[in-house]
């Protein structure tokens, strides 16, 4: 059976862009016209200032500006100096861009299955994984809850691992007080628009409190070169453009408002959808999520998802094929049956709808839509 796609028309849609780009639309709007007017398009001073204002959001104290998330990962991981021979671990239950980064850089992913009753690393079974060609663990801040870094950190110590956050999905959620971000070796984020800080394109940006490590991120971003025309060694052209840095920075000047709207709209869907044959997403005590997505489960989900497309609400599943059953990993000796916790989450998982826009009236209308939901 192939689930319904989202429908930007939908009585509910997944993900209201348009509602949430109307509230700020004349900053975006002053945005773009200061860059066409100012005439540089690329690594100018739009980037530099987000760069300086996102690195001080996440309490890190440099970030770097490139194109896209999974540059992000792969980059942190050749300035590392990662590549052909090592071994990174990452999350069995991630999104594939955090495999791929892995396997750019040369390396080899090694999955670990989540935590009982949540979706992130496990940090309990992370240490049977380390092996002599191990170098790296790159736990995923999945649907925007925060992994469980103390953990994990005390592990990477006591083996001198790098520790990178794959936290394309949780731009300001935060593990004890801290922000996600600061706690790795370096960290990468998307800018993807679905994000809770999204461009209105691509983008992605590499955030570190390590110097050395941001000064080759910078030169390996821009062909290796830390001067014009002169290359010190192989680089790519992933660079954050002036457009995306300058929408970006309007919109992280109201990050923290959309995330507690999100954690509102959660706080009523928990309300709405108790006693729903459904299993709601929890938060650990650790971690104060920024809700990217709320993911519940059902054992009869594709089903689910028909039942509420045809009530006009839209729904997302993330992901519906983990990483090592994919064809691109056919290869890696990752067979049905391997990692049974990521498969049964894929089966079971859906996202619905989540946004800094959604009002109460909507979030009943789906809950309402969930809970008359009958299967056999």
């Amino acid at each position: 059976m192939t689930p319904p796609a989202p429908s930007s028309t939908a009585a509910v849609p997944f993900l209201d862009l348009d509602a949430l780009h109307a509230i700020i639309r004349p900053e975006l709007d002053a945005a773009w016209q200061r860059v066409m007017r100012g005439g540089q398009f690329i690594m100018g001073d739009e980037l530099a200032a987000f760069e300086a204002e996102f690195a001080r959001y996440c309490e890190a104290q440099h970030c770097i500006g490139v194109g896209n998330g999974l540059d992000a990962l792969t980059l942190i991981l050749r300035a590392l100096g990662i590549g052909p021979g090592d071994e990174v671990i990452v999350p069995s239950k991630t999104f594939v861009a955090t495999w791929l980064a892995v396997s750019e850089a040369g390396a080899v992913p090694v999955p670990v299955e989540p935590e009982a009753g949540g979706f992130t690393i496990d940090p309990n079974a992370v240490e049977a994984r380390i092996t002599p060609r191990t170098r790296a663990i790159m736990p995923v801040h999945l649907y925007g809850h925060p992994a469980d870094m103390t953990a994990l950190a005390d592990i990477a110590r006591r083996h001198a691992l790098a520790l990178i956050e794959d936290a394309a999905q949780a731009h300001g959620a935060r593990h004890r007080g801290r922000r996600a971000g600061s706690f790795g070796t370096a960290a990468g984020f998307s800018f993807y628009p679905g994000k809770n800080l999204g461009a209105l394109g691509d983008g992605g940006a590499v955030v570190t409190s390590d110097p050395a490590l941001a000064e080759r991120v910078r030169r390996l971003r821009n062909y290796g070169s830390s001067r014009k025309y002169v290359h010190e060694e192989q680089g790519v052209n992933s660079r954050l453009d002036e457009l995306q840095a300058a929408l970006l920075r309007v919109k992280l000047r109201h990050l923290d408002n959309w995330n507690a709207a999100r954690r509102a709209a959660v706080a009523r869907y928990r309300e709405a959808l108790a006693g729903a044959d459904v299993v709601l997403p929890v938060e650990a005590p650790h971690a104060e999520s920024v809700w990217h997505l709320f993911v519940i489960r059902s054992r009869a989900r594709d089903a689910l998802q028909s039942h509420l497309a045809a009530r006009g609400v839209s729904s997302v599943i993330h992901y519906p094929v983990p990483p090592h059953l994919q064809g691109a990993y056919r290869d890696a000796g990752w067979g049905q049956g391997a990692l049974p916790l990521a498969e049964r989450l894929a089966a079971e998982v859906l996202s619905l709808p989540m946004g800094p826009t959604l009002t109460p009236a909507q979030i009943e209308a789906v809950a309402t839509a969930v809970r008359s939901f009958r299967h056999d």
